[in-house]
């Protein structure tokens, strides 16, 4: 299976990982997607367009939230 390269939140390819501010432990919230089929993206999709390109494939979804601090 290929890989969809898509922009994080610091506009970069891939995944960078969780960045908390200072302070108290931050929430973060994971999503997972089993789809019907392989989403057929080009690369820096954006996730408007992931979103989108996912509707109507998505055959189940779980979530699962990590705490972390600095």
């Amino acid at each position: 299976m290929t890989r969809s390269r898509v922009l994080n939140d610091s506009k970069q390819v891939g995944y960078g990982g969780p960045c908390p501010p200072p302070g108290k432990p931050h929430r973060y919230y994971f999503t997972l997607y089993a789809l019907d089929h392989e989403l057929n993206l080009k690369p820096r999709a954006t996730k408007a367009q992931v979103v989108a390109a996912m509707e109507g494939h998505v055959l189940g979804e779980a979530q699962v939230m990590g705490r972390f601090g600095r």
